[in-house]
């Protein structure tokens, strides 16, 4: 059927591309005549359009179609503005020249425009490492909404040389029939300055064969375009329950009343967390110590943990809520760890703080803790969680969910130096947790308790004092059996519960961040290869064939092997992904690898997860949250049962469904920053397939778009997966 797709837009492209404006209306003729012959006519003029407004034609129903309209040959045709937000040249006599870098567009714009259409006719020309990289779209006044088309290799009708010549029905363009008074050329990716030339832009009838071909099913968006990727969801095979909780994030404090985007995410919970909390004062309200991340300095962030947990309610997110058990908090908020006047000149200053290292970056010696801070033994924690359970009590509602029990404690004797520059212990560890949480426990019994935060691969297996000045390496290790930290700190804890009936974990909560070079938050290369190994480091949530590409040098497979950890020392436990990102928060290999990692949790089946802090408005990031959390601005989300799920190579496929079963959602990757890919997706059990809606997203401003949906049939669905691309197929299904 694409052969005859083919060949009915090339006869009219061989006629009206190849000569101009004069050939339009021999080619007008010519196509007229051919139309009688199949029933449909053609009017003579633009003039005799139809006043109903620019109506889709509808393949082999007679609508008539109005003559060729040209918007640009050589220069702009009478009647149409050129508008847009592209660098652009249009030489008298000669093709528009456009920069389409930072998703830049044209705009062709003809005011009142009538006439009924069957096909967008253009010619264009860009570099070949652009790759599939153009989107097509009608618009119009008010809320009318139109499909994006990308310019894919089945609608191009002829190449010549560097130019490619392409013909887009209307039935894409515009399957409702809205009127329309512009058309829109955009970069959907990004793209290189060099320039890209355009010519030769017309509104065409349906070349007949063209028309049969649509209406025999044939010539639709995606047929046949790109690799292909299988892909099975199957209903027939267990699944499980989501947890809600893995659409976590964290907060900003410094930032935490200006980004309002952050609810905007879906995101669920939020944690307070991170280094600043570990010196936090719940008694002054905002005053914490922003430790090696900023000089030392005891600072107001401008909000007190009430405002944090209030936030969350507002916004229907539960909380979860780092509780200091280093042993000393911010006493108020302007001292520093290291001032200036004490310690002399330093690498680094700010305002009289400096970062604790003299020029020559040698440690200095910390003076007294009570330089900056004042003791929190575990009753000044117990106090703290009195007060929040009353503001509970006269609320009638719950404020935290979880108490995790402080942050990254093996890193202490360097981003809390100041006050703790001896390196932690395995039962240094143990006893903070038995001491801190057991006042916990005590004060809200129903909550849940989450711990140690550790930050990584090290301090998964060994403890600070392994790796101390002067000592033996993994000295600390072999005196506790050469046991991994983990495994026996969970050990010992499921000990402590035996002898006294108390529990004092409920949560093992690890922090991910990849070793492989690939930055974090907004920091890291964009180069080819960097981009592909972020996407691939996801892999260590989760795969064990998956060697770590860092200085590891073997699987990490984290979600595995706290599984086994759990179930050999302390079974029943939960598991959470303290922290985590993968970098370059603003290109397109950032946004995927998070989609790729929201999908992994709900598959892994883990409790919660919070991503570290949370993305910026707009990014790739922030959509790949909003993929499964509000794909389309209207609450379409990722459904609550977990359905598995298949993908070929370069791809990834997550599926999930409601309770009743009638309805499946699917978040589909491209992992190919060049080449698209055709998704063949079977539907295993899962019902005979109703209803197919198609949102997707390539980097481009304004997140999902509706897509045109791929060939369907009874219990299968062919979707095309644009280059470096999110697809959300939104089903309902009949169920057998």
């Amino acid at each position: 059927m694409r052969s005859r797709t083919k060949a009915g837009a090339a006869i009219l492209s061989g006629a009206l591309l190849a000569g101009g404006t004069v050939t339009v209306a021999r080619a007008v003729g010519a196509e007229a005549q051919g139309a009688a012959a199949t029933g449909t006519s053609n009017a003579a003029s633009t003039g005799n359009a139809a006043s109903t407004g620019n109506a889709a034609t509808t393949p082999g129903t007679g609508t008539e179609q109005t003559a060729p309209v040209m918007l640009y040959d050589g220069g702009l045709s009478p009647d149409w503005k050129d508008l847009g937000w592209a660098q652009r040249a249009l030489p008298k006599g000669a093709p528009a020249r456009m920069r389409l870098f930072n998703y830049a567009g044209w705009i062709l714009y003809r005011p009142k425009l009538e006439g009924t259409f069957g096909a967008l006719m253009f010619r264009f020309s860009a570099p070949e490492s652009f790759g599939e990289f153009l989107e097509v779209r009608l618009d119009a006044p008010g809320a009318a909404r139109f499909p994006r088309v990308p310019i894919i290799p089945e609608l191009q009708v002829r190449k010549d040389g560097e130019w490619s010549e392409i013909v887009i029905p209307m039935e894409q363009l515009n399957p409702r029939g809205e009127p329309f008074d512009r058309v829109v050329f955009r970069a959907a990716k990004s793209v290189g300055r060099e320039w890209v030339l355009f010519d030769k832009v017309a509104l065409v009838p349906l070349p007949p064969d063209l028309a049969a071909a649509l209406a025999a099913g044939g010539g639709r968006q995606g047929q046949g375009s790109g690799r292909e990727a299988p892909m099975t969801i199957d209903c027939t095979a267990p699944g499980h329950r989501i947890s809600p909780l893995i659409y976590g994030i964290a907060f900003d404090g410094l930032t935490e009343k200006r980004d309002k985007h952050q609810y905007e995410l879906g995101a669920t919970t939020r944690r307070w967390g991170g280094n600043p909390t570990s010196r936090y004062n719940w008694k002054l309200g905002g005053a914490w110590n922003t430790a090696n991340d900023w000089f030392y300095q005891n600072v107001d962030i401008g909000l007190s943990y009430d405002d944090f947990l209030e936030s969350n309610r507002k916004h229907g997110m539960t909380s979860a809520l780092t509780v200091p058990i280093l042993g000393w908090v911010a006493k108020d908020t302007k001292s520093v760890g290291f001032p200036v006047t004490r310690f002399g000149p330093q690498q680094q200053e700010e305002n009289g703080s400096g970062n604790g290292l003299a020029r020559d970056g040698t440690p200095l010696k910390p003076g007294s803790p009570t330089l900056t801070s004042v003791e929190a033994p575990p009753e000044f924690v117990a106090e703290w969680i009195r007060a929040i359970r009353k503001k509970d009590q006269a609320r009638g509602q719950r404020s935290v969910q979880t108490y995790i029990l402080d942050n990254e404690p093996m890193l202490w004797n360097s981003t809390h130096r100041d006050v703790h520059p001896e390196p932690l212990s395995y039962d240094g560890l143990l006893e903070r947790t038995i001491a801190y949480g057991t006042v916990v426990r005590k004060e809200d019994p129903e909550a849940l308790i989450a711990g140690p935060a550790e930050w990584g691969w090290t301090n998964y297996l060994w403890s600070a004092l392994d790796f101390a000045p002067g000592k033996m390496p993994h000295s600390d290790r072999r005196a506790h059996g050469n046991v991994p930290l983990l495994p026996w700190y969970l050990r010992q804890l499921r000990e402590h519960e035996k002898k006294t009936g108390v529990r004092l974990l409920d949560i093992v909560d690890l922090h991910f961040y990849p070793q492989t070079n690939v930055g974090v938050g907004l920091e890291g290369n964009t180069d080819p290869a960097t981009n592909a190994r972020r996407i691939r480091s996801t892999r260590g949530l989760w795969d064990p064939t998956y060697k770590d590409e860092s200085w590891i040098g073997e699987p990490v497979r984290l979600i595995p092997r706290m599984k086994e950890w759990i179930a050999e020392n302390s079974p029943g436990l939960r598991i959470s992904i303290g922290e985590y990102n993968f970098g370059a928060f603003r290109h397109m290999s950032g946004g995927l690898a998070q989609a790729e990692a929201l999908g992994r949790f709900a598959q892994e089946n883990i409790y919660s997860a919070y991503f570290w802090q949370y993305p910026t408005e707009g990014s790739p990031v922030f959509w790949a949250f909003r993929a499964f959390r509000n794909f389309d601005g209207k609450g379409g989300r990722f459904q609550d049962l977990w359905v598995p799920a298949k993908a070929a190579e370069n791809t990834s496929v997550f599926a999930s469904r409601d309770e009743a079963g009638g309805k499946l959602v699917a978040v589909v990757l491209n992992f190919d920053p060049d080449q698209a890919a055709q998704a063949r997706i079977e539907l295993k059990g899962c019902g005979t397939l109703d209803s197919v809606r198609v949102l997707g997203y390539s980097g481009a401003p304004g997140g999902f778009t509706e897509q045109t949906p791929g060939a369907k049939a009874a219990s299968s669905l062919t979707q095309r997966l644009p280059p470096y691309s999110m697809t959300v197929l939104d089903l309902t299904v009949k169920k057998p």
